[in-house]
């Protein structure tokens, strides 16, 4: 079978040395040529590359299972396996410590040169339909014929876009982020940990978040609503190292005697939650960010594309070709969009209590309350691991939800984490912006 990816971040690349691997003609393209000769990679265009990312196991999983040279070139570039210890004591695989740009070098490094896998530069300009089906796809003005065409090339591939139905979940969560890259000095050891991967604190108004990658280099995340301008100033170094200092658990993370940042501030955009049905016509498949995005404060953007393109191959698997699409959708469906909905109840929830709105309990709890409650009530806290484990779906709460209702109509409420609140937080960027 004749294969064509669009795209050559982490969901096509994984596809194409697979599908080589069973014996598939596959060629991926894409404008971004990989690094420069010397060692550089802008990766322009694909902001997620250079921001932070929690890697959860979904993503090691799939390597082992596929590649496992690459799992092995990304430990020896420096990934750290993750282990969770569950409320009865086990341990179960937690992901990895690591960056999106060190996973994706290891696994272009590994993928490039596999036979049977073209890896071309290139623009697409269009897919190519006949009689209701993709046969291929027009690149740099040149016919690229195939028996299937994947589009790997994220939630805003164009290429796609007038063949894509309208999303079936799209949340504008009204928030945003900015972020930079430190590294620990040598000898020194990490700040405070609200668990393996990542630090978080909930503040009055917003929140922030510490992933800790790889050899010493963590990410500091500052998550705002986005119609509060003035903390758009954020993105300028001085307000944003000014803001570390003033929060607490930032101030030690970012403490120059443990730590000093080796990137830029990097803005973000607004955060859409977006969940895509399959595009017509046939022999053309979404897989990845085209299909599923979410928010990255719970870091199951890379996940969600791996579980996805594993499903994909097992379908091609079963037809010997071409896989069922509508077999693909349907687990999508079942599998991907309750993720999608997830946030979607849990980022208008928290923006909801940020803007100083109560608690509902007469709607359904989103899953991040559900979380917080079982500080209180114990018994909540078996129904969390599989959860956050992504082992189970977000359904996997509703036998614990009742249990957590019963600890907010108690009067209970969650600890604000110490720090300056919104307001106090704005000052704080109007100062530190203020002309001298």
């Amino acid at each position: 079978m004749r294969v064509a990816i669009i795209g050559c971040g982490p969901t096509g690349l994984f596809l194409g040395a697979a599908l080589a691997r069973r014996g598939h003609e596959v060629t991926a393209v894409d404008r971004d040529g990989g690094p420069a000769p010397d060692g550089t990679w802008a990766r322009r265009g694909v902001m997620q590359f250079h921001h932070a990312h929690g890697v959860r196991p979904q993503v090691g999983e799939a390597l082992l299972a596929e590649i496992p040279e690459a799992y092995a070139a990304w430990e020896a570039a420096g990934a750290e396996p993750i282990t969770f210890v569950l409320p009865d004591g086990r341990g179960v695989r937690g992901g990895m410590r690591s960056r999106r740009e060190t996973f994706e070098r290891a696994l272009r490094q590994t993928v490039t040169g596999e036979p049977g896998l073209q890896l071309r530069q290139g623009h697409v300009d269009e897919v190519l339909v006949r009689d209701g089906r993709a046969v291929g796809l027009r690149v740099d003005g040149a016919e690229m014929p195939a028996d299937l065409v994947i589009d790997a090339s994220g939630r805003t591939g164009r290429v796609t876009r007038d063949l894509r139905p309208e999303p079936a979940v799209y949340g504008d969560t009204g928030v945003a982020y900015v972020d930079r890259q430190y590294r620990l000095l040598p000898g020194a050891e990490p700040g405070p940990m609200t668990n393996p991967l990542a630090w978080q604190a909930d503040l009055d108004g917003y929140q922030v978040i510490v992933f800790l990658h790889e050899d010493g280099i963590f990410s500091v995340l500052i998550v705002r609503p986005v119609e509060v301008t003035e903390l758009a100033g954020l993105r300028h170094e001085a307000a944003f190292e000014a803001a570390c200092r003033a929060i607490p658990g930032l101030a030690a993370w970012t403490d120059p005697a443990r730590a000093e940042p080796i990137t830029p501030v990097l803005a973000g955009g607004r955060l859409i939650n977006r969940y895509q049905g399959q595009a017509r016509p046939e022999g053309l498949v979404l897989v990845g960010d085209a299909v599923c995005t979410t928010t990255p404060m719970f870091g199951r953007g890379l996940a969600t594309s791996m579980m996805q393109a594993r499903e994909l191959l097992r379908l091609v698997d079963e037809a010997g070709g071409p896989p069922d699409r509508d077999a693909f959708e349907a687990w999508c469906d079942v599998t991907m969009r309750p993720w999608v909905d997830d946030h979607v109840r849990t980022d208008a929830t928290m923006r909801h209590l940020w803007d100083g709105g109560a608690l509902d309990l007469d709607a359904p709890l989103p899953a991040v309350m559900i979380l917080a409650a079982a500080e209180q009530d114990p018994e909540i806290r078996p129904a969390l691991g599989p959860y956050l484990g992504m082992i189970k779906g977000p359904d996997s709460l509703a036998d614990v939800e009742e249990r957590a209702r019963a600890v907010y109509r108690s009067g209970w409420s969650p600890t604000l984490d110490e720090g300056p609140d919104r307001r106090e937080l704005c000052a704080i960027v109007q100062w530190a912006l203020a002309p001298v």
